[in-house]
């Protein structure tokens, strides 16, 4: 079946190549969650996105902090950029959102896929959220569709929507550059897993295929990195090539049974991670943290066996 909204995001690619219409990309490593968050700037503009950012937790202490933020706005203060989007790839597990923070002090809207709507119903139900928790996705300023359109600055950018690791996932390309979030990691690390709540390993199979499509020399910026064995530093940028040429999961040759049946398999022997309670509770509202109680103070909940 023909892919208009991929092959549109081809052509988007190639013209970039061709043109000199390619961002510069400065990217961020936060160790303790294995985030890599990226900015991503037009140099004829200046025009800057912020994509997954990371809001410092300890999560013994309850303590929230921002020095990883701090060194993005460092970055872009330095570099005379202007901030026009904050961007989440997903509503992430592993790591609460810095965007608010970060929309405070630099500016931008904050973005996301349509779809996060519905993991506000599945995890609203999960937290026993009240009516105060809406499920509309209103707490973000742009709720984006699979194949929609934008610019940052002189560049084009596009979304394609990547289901699977989460229902909500997004890829965004912007010029040259593919932003995959989770649904991809290092050739020699693998794939996202696709056993949380609305997740689906076939589903994802199919939305990494529509990213492997994309053209070969295609610059792909990873949302994580963990070391694959036998490799000694962290690594967040690959190609489309390399992905199809020697991702240890889904390589060309790969078909879609045995991926699934080892998806599925490897799925089974993980953990949660380990800051998915307090991430969900934070990134489904947009990066916000609960409202305060009665006595002035923000609680996370902690549900008992369910995940």
């Amino acid at each position: 079946m023909r892919d208009s909204h991929r092959d549109a995001a081809a052509a988007m690619i190639e013209k970039a190549r061709e043109t000199g219409g390619t961002p510069i990309v400065r990217s961020f490593f936060d160790e303790p969650t294995f985030t890599a968050t990226h900015v991503v700037h037009d140099p004829a503009t200046r025009k800057a996105a912020i994509i997954d950012s990371v809001l410092d937790f300890d999560q013994p202490s309850g303590r929230t902090s921002h020095q990883s933020a701090d060194a993005i706005i460092a970055y872009v203060r330095a570099e005379g950029l202007t901030v026009e989007w904050q961007i989440e790839t997903h509503a992430h597990a592993d790591h609460l959102s810095a965007a608010p923070y970060l929309r405070e002090k630099l500016g931008g809207r904050l973005a996301i896929g349509r779809h996060i709507k519905s993991v506000q119903r599945v995890f609203g139900e999960i937290f026993n959220e009240d009516d105060r928790f809406v499920r509309d996705g209103s707490q973000f300023d742009r709720l984006m569709d699979d194949g929609e359109t934008f610019e940052l600055g002189e560049i084009d950018a596009m979304v394609l929507h990547t289901p699977g690791h989460t229902p909500a996932c997004m890829a965004w390309i912007i010029g040259d550059a593919l932003f995959t979030g989770d649904t991809l990691f290092m050739p020699d690390y693998g794939t996202a897993r696709a056993d949380f709540p609305g997740g689906d390993a076939r589903t994802l199979y199919r939305s990494i295929h529509r990213l492997l499509a994309l053209p070969a020399e295609t610059r792909v910026f990873l949302c994580h990195d963990y070391k694959a064995p036998g490799r000694d530093t962290y690594a967040w940028e690959t190609t489309i090539a390399a992905e199809r040429a020697a991702n240890v999961h889904v390589h060309d040759g790969v078909g879609e049974d045995d991926f699934v049946a080892m998806r599925e398999a490897r799925d089974k022997t993980l953990s949660m991670p380990r800051l998915i309670l307090p991430s969900i509770q934070v990134n489904m509202r947009g990066g916000h943290l609960p409202d305060p109680e009665s006595n002035g103070t923000r609680y996370l909940k902690l549900p008992l066996d369910i995940l």
